[in-house]
Parts: structure tokens; C-alpha cells; sequence
């Protein structure tokens, strides 16, 4: 069943006044966290800018527990509290939060670990592309072409296709999300935690401070990395893999919005040459063959 706007709590369960940056997508993201799982949550944040905005308040910007951990270890201290809590008895939907660096460089090691043993945790990699906590450094998600601190003149490697690397783990769940589409994530939040076992969602997460972006218009990019098709919602279970619908009509190429819309909001590809975009478009084009082939399309 689809999730409508009637279908979600007004409760709050990150509270105003917390220390995110204006415009912050992982304020939006736990926002809409709270939304599609209520106090069931029990999270656990390793280092980055989630564990700053939990932090730097007295008891605590979450209403739900939460558990600050070093920077590499999220997903084996989640197995371990969603192992505690089955021995209990109690209810719990035990999510690993953690950023580009937590996810795909510093703590890919115990991602991959939890997801080979099927350990029964919700992994969401907040994607803002860098490492935006200590100064905005290139991760291995950092796309083609971004202005980083450590790259200056521009990454000249493509993103890592972590969804894709995730689902050769063969998990029974896999989907992307963006902070520009809640229900959507709010959806696939739901779903996952119905599903016993590892599941893993990559939430696109467009950081004003780091890509150099208004922090008024943080739906607006991530609304654009859709339609243009850099960024492609999709969800697979037990894999088989289904293109979500606000994806859906960009599957034909025709349909997309041209990519300089995108990058032309965003101060960090401020030095990308013709050449360059023509990069990024083959990169867009050849992530949606990938996708297609999956789905079967």
C-alpha cells in the first residue's frame, strides 16, 4: 500500500533545536525516520555529522535510544543489540545510520560482515557525498567531476556503485531513496523492517554546506538528482529489482532533465568542462542500462 500524508504520525521524534546546519538533509532524513518507524527505532550512529546534531544536545537531540560508535564498527554493534534484543523477546527495529565515509570507506568492512551473515538490522547510508563532518574530503562516493578539499580540481573517479555491491550480497533487501521523495523512503522504511534479515537503503542526502548550494533548496537538488537521472530510485527484494515510481518515467531518456540543470545549482562542480559533462552523462546513461538489465526491462 502506498504511504499517504493521513498515514503518518505528528509526533516528533527529533526535536527542534537541534545543531544541524540550516537546511540539513540528515535532520530531513531523521525526521522522516521517526515518521516511518515511531520508537521502535533503536539507532546507532558512528562518527559524523548525525552524531554532532544527537550531541550537542542536553540528553540528546532523539527521542529514541541511540548509541554514538567509533567510526568503523555501526554494523557489528547493531548485530549485536538486534541479537540482545531477539534474546529478550523485545521489539525493536535496530538502523545503523551512517554517512558516505561510515558506510563505504571507514566501515565497509563490518557492512559487508553484518550483510553476509544476514544479521537482522536496517543499514542507511546517508549519502551527502564527502566527508562533510571533518571538511568536506573525497569518499568513494564523492561523484565525478565534485570539488572537494582533497579534491580541488575536481574527483576525477566515478562514484562507487554501492546499492549494486550490496545487492551481490544477496541480502533480502536493497533499495534506494532520496530526501526528496519522504514517502518513498517512508515506504521502503516500512518495508524493511517487516523483512527479517540485513537490509540496506541508501538515502541520497544533498549537503548545502558541501556541494555549496542555497540551504533553501536542498528538496529542490535532490528532486533534480532524479529527474535528471544521476541519482535512480529503486528497490530489490530478495532481488528482484522493481525501478520506483518517481524513477519510472526517466528510464526513458528522453524524459530527463538535462544534467546541467543539476550541477549548475551546486558550487562544487563550478570547474567541470564540456568533456566533463559528458562524462557524468555517460556514467548516467550507463547506471540506468545497469538498472534495466536488473529489472529485466
Amino acid at each position: 500500500m502506498p504511504v499517504t500524508l493521513r498515514d503518518l504520525p505528528k509526533e516528533k521524534l527529533l526535536l527542534p533545536g537541534n545543531a544541524s546546519c540550516p537546511g540539513c538533509p540528515e535532520a530531513l532524513g531523521l525526521k522522516y525516520l521517526g515518521m516511518a518507524l515511531g520508537k521502535k527505532v533503536i539507532l546507532v550512529v558512528p562518527a559524523g555529522c548525525t552524531s554532532i546534531i544527537q550531541g550537542l544536545m542536553p540528553g540528546g537531540a532523539f527521542i529514541y535510544p541511540t548509541l554514538n560508535v567509533p567510526f568503523a564498527s555501526s554494523d557489528a554493534v547493531a548485530a549485536g543489540v538486534s541479537a540482545a534484543k531477539e534474546i529478550l523477546g523485545e521489539d525493536a527495529v535496530v538502523v545503523a545510520w551512517g554517512g558516505d565515509g561510515g558506510t563505504a570507506d571507514i566501515g565497509f568492512a563490518t557492512l559487508s560482515g553484518a550483510a553476509e551473515r544476514n544479521d537482522n538490522i536496517i543499514h542507511i547510508c546517508v549519502d551527502n557525498e564527502a566527508y562533510m563532518n571533518t571538511g568536506i574530503q573525497r569518499s568513494s562516493l564523492t561523484p565525478y567531476g565534485a570539488w572537494t578539499t582533497t579534491t580541488w580540481r575536481g574527483k576525477r573517479e566515478n562514484k562507487k556503485e554501492l546499492p549494486l555491491i550490496m545487492l551481490m550480497h544477496k541480502v533480502p533487501y536493497v533499495a534506494t531513496a532520496s530526501v526528496g521523495y519522504p514517502l518513498d523512503f517512508i515506504a521502503k522504511l516500512r518495508k524493511a523492517a517487516s523483512i527479517k534479515g540485513f537490509k540496506f537503503i541508501h538515502l541520497h542526502a544533498p549537503c548545502p554546506v558541501g556541494w555549496r548550494f542555497d540551504p533553501s533548496k536542498t528538496v529542490e537538488v535532490a528532486k533534480l538528482a532524479v529527474e535528471t537521472g544521476m541519482w535512480i530510485l529503486f528497490e530489490a527484494e530478495n532481488g528482484k529489482v522493481t525501478i520506483s515510481p518517481p524513477s519510472r518515467p526517466y528510464a526513458d531518456k528522453s524524459k530527463r532533465k538535462p544534467i546541467e540543470e543539476y550541477i549548475k545549482l551546486q558550487g562544487r562542480f563550478r570547474t567541470l568542462t564540456k568533456d566533463d559533462i559528458k562524462i557524468l552523462e555517460k556514467a548516467v546513461d550507463d547506471a540506468w542500462n545497469t538498472i534495466l538489465k536488473l529489472a529485466g526491462k
